[in-house]
Parts: structure tokens; sequence; C-alpha cells
């Protein structure tokens, strides 16, 4: 196999790290996907292998989207979501502004740059891009009131985006198998617009497997997941409810993004959002090792 590369082709976005010859042979073997329009990506090179991640949106033509640079606040970020079509719904996008991405990044590292980053234990936190497209494709699920579920809710980012969404009547639980992560994400939580929600307990992080969702406050909305699993796992479906919908990454080496819907007989409907590569949704001391 021919594995040489054009500096123009990379593929990233969501939570973990992956094995450079694998993102490598997932770049070759996995075709260009056009189910929607993305954002045009920061302009980088395979030179430095290292610094690859396991990317959500697969093998498209890069493009200066932006740099560290040309963004410095929040708000600026979002209205270049807006302005790439990333972000169409007024809703995400006022959440979005709401919540500043700077409080859920290391320290030191461009927070407003659409790249996902390392926070630790072989964990990144998602792009925006990706955050603004999984908020949208549950967006009816997150109305006040409704359930959430985050499934791998490493700096709790995306978990205190979906309280804002449903509320203080609402519930939004996120699940990570870190501890230090979980720890971490309810420090970065307090200091955002959603701290009162964790402070009334309508907002609530836990260590758990994510792969057994969290029982005690089911049934959930919306359910979403950020890593991949060969098949959905029965203990997900079961708690979506009736009229729920849940985004998840599906497959080995050939992913796709999933949207499940649990229909009001209970019936399941599945359908492909695009395809991703991300890495699989397993076990702590499996993550640890590098899997």
């Amino acid at each position: 196999m021919n594995l040489s590369f054009s500096s123009s082709v990379i593929a990233y976005g969501c939570r973990y790290f992956a094995h450079p010859l694998k993102q490598l042979l997932s770049y070759t073997l996995l075709p260009p996907h056009h189910h929607h329009r993305r954002p045009p990506f920061l302009h980088s090179s395979f030179n430095n292998l290292n610094r690859l991640l396991t990317g959500n949106s697969l093998f498209f033509r890069m493009e200066r989207f932006w740099s560290g640079s040309a963004i410095d606040k929040n708000k600026a970020m979002v209205e270049h979501l807006q302005r790439y079509g990333v972000i169409t719904s007024k809703k995400v996008a006022e959440v979005m502004e709401k919540i500043d991405r700077a409080l859920f990044v290391p320290d030191g590292t461009p927070p407003y740059v659409d790249t996902p980053m390392a926070i630790g234990y072989n964990a990144t936190i998602s792009a925006p891009h990706m955050h603004a497209t999984c908020l949208q494709l549950l967006e009816e699920n997150l109305q006040p009131g409704m359930r959430a579920l985050d499934v791998g809710s490493g700096t709790g980012y995306l978990t205190a985006c979906f309280a804002l969404m449903v509320g203080p009547q609402g519930r939004a639980v996120g699940v990570e198998h870190i501890p230090e992560l979980v720890a971490s994400s309810i420090k970065n939580i307090e200091k955002s617009h959603a701290a009162p929600l964790l402070k009334e307990g309508s907002l609530s992080v836990h260590v758990g497997d994510g792969r057994k969702g969290w029982p005690e406050c089911a049934q959930y909305d919306a359910i979403h997941v950020g890593a991949a699993a060969p098949e959905i796992p029965q203990p997900l479906i079961d708690q979506l409810k009736p009229g729920g919908r849940m985004v998840i990454p599906v497959g080995n080496i050939f992913q796709d993004l999933k949207v499940v819907n649990k229909n009001l007989d209970g019936s399941i409907s599945v359908r492909s959002e695009t395809s991703v590569r991300y890495v699989p949704l397993t076990s702590r001391d499996a993550q640890l090792r590098g899997y």
C-alpha cells in the first residue's frame, strides 16, 4: 500500500488519540463523504505524525478556516461556525456563546481553534465543529425539561451545553470512566454559565462505564456517545425514552455516525449521518493502555 500523502489532507475532531500508523491507514482506506456541508479546516502537515488525531469528519481538503491569532473570543468562534454553515440553529449558537470553550481546555492552549486538543489520559476535547454538529442533531430532544446523557463527558463541555438547553427543570448527566477527568470537569463547569445548574442538581457528572449508561436518571430524551461501538449498546437503547434520539459512532475500521430514534411504540430506527473515525468505546484500563 502506498502511504504517501498530500499535506492538504487531514481528518480530526474526536475525543481520543490514535496510533499514527492506524491514522494513516484510516485515511487511505476511508473515502470522502459529502453528506452535508462542512467547514474548511486548519492548514497542517503530516510531517509530525505524533500530532495526528483520530477524526470525526473524514478525508477533507484543507483550507484556512481560522487560526488562534484570528479568533480570540468565544463569540467570534461561533460566528465563524455560522458563517461556514456549520451552525444553522439560533439556539445552538446561543448556547455555544454562553459556554466559553476556554474554560474547558488545558491552560496554555488556544481554545477557539477548530481542532481537538489533548486533555490527558489519552483523551481530547472535540473540535468546535463536532460539538456544533452533535448539538444540532439532538436539538429537538434537548428542549426545556428534557433529560440528556453524555457518554464520555471528558472536560464537561458538551454536558454543560446540554444542561443549558434542557434548563433547570430538565436533567443533564455526564458519564466518564476517568475519575480525574470527572473531577476536573466539575471544576470547569463551576466556572461556567452552567454552574447554577450544577449547584441545584439538574446537572451532574459521574464516574462510570458509559457503555452501561447511567440508569439512575433514565430514561433520556437525548444520548450522545463520544467513542465508536462495534454495535449500539443495548443498555443505551433501553435507557432511551420513546420519542428520544441517540447520536453514536458505530463500526470498527469503517464507521458511521448513527442517528438512533426510538419511536413511540418502542421500535428503533437508525440512519447514518456521515462517515467518521473514532477510537473504540472501551474500558478505562484499555484506554489508559492506549487500546
